[in-house]
């Protein structure tokens, strides 16, 4: 009897990886990412979660405030990528809060402040070639949210720096082929 379905296929690329050879270098899905390398990134970005909303919990600070979810996703899931550098990490999240600071500073909480804000932000960023496009949503926070200038240094200063340690750290000890050790960061400023 004839097994119909794509999962089940024997002719389906999925399916022979899982029952053919499963070794490191082989183990693709799709062709494309090793699962591995693949793997080592999510186990990361699931750690780095995990640190970010216990330090949510312990300082009371509400998880929403914390704007890192995408960034750790950026870091650890394409190391190589220009965003993803120290560079990137570190300026965009600092250039894009100062943005939002200034225009709340200048015209209160509004929602335009906001999203006017968010293009600064964008332009002080590809300006000076610290382009991180998960910083975008930090001046959105700072403005819809009234924060006050201490917002600059915890969480964003503060989360950024650990953030690219945490970083380092993981891709040294745990990466895994494309993501190997020494591929993280491409460079540092």
């Amino acid at each position: 009897m004839r097994c119909r379905g794509y999962l089940w296929n024997p002719q389906n690329r999925v399916w022979l990886l899982f029952i053919g050879r499963l070794g490191p270098r082989k183990f693709q899905m799709f062709g494309k990412t090793p699962f591995l390398p693949m793997l080592a990134g999510a186990a990361g970005g699931a750690v780095a979660i995990a640190v970010m909303e216990a330090f949510s919990i312990r300082r009371d600070i509400p998880l929403w405030a914390i704007p890192f979810a995408t960034s750790i996703v950026t870091v650890l899931g394409s190391p190589e990528a220009k965003p993803a550098q120290p560079r990137a990490l570190l300026g965009g999240h600092v250039i894009s809060t100062i943005v939002g600071l200034v225009m709340l500073k200048i015209f209160g909480p509004n929602p335009w402040a906001a999203a006017a804000a968010v293009g600064f932000s964008m332009i002080a960023m590809h300006l000076t070639d610290t382009f991180h496009p998960p910083a975008g949503i930090d001046p959105l926070v700072v403005v819809t949210n009234d924060m006050s200038w201490s917002f600059l240094l915890a969480p964003v200063g503060a989360g950024a720096v650990l953030l690219a340690l945490f970083a380092f750290a993981w891709h040294k000890l745990f990466a895994f082929g494309p993501n190997k050790p020494g591929k993280w960061p491409v460079r540092w400023w």
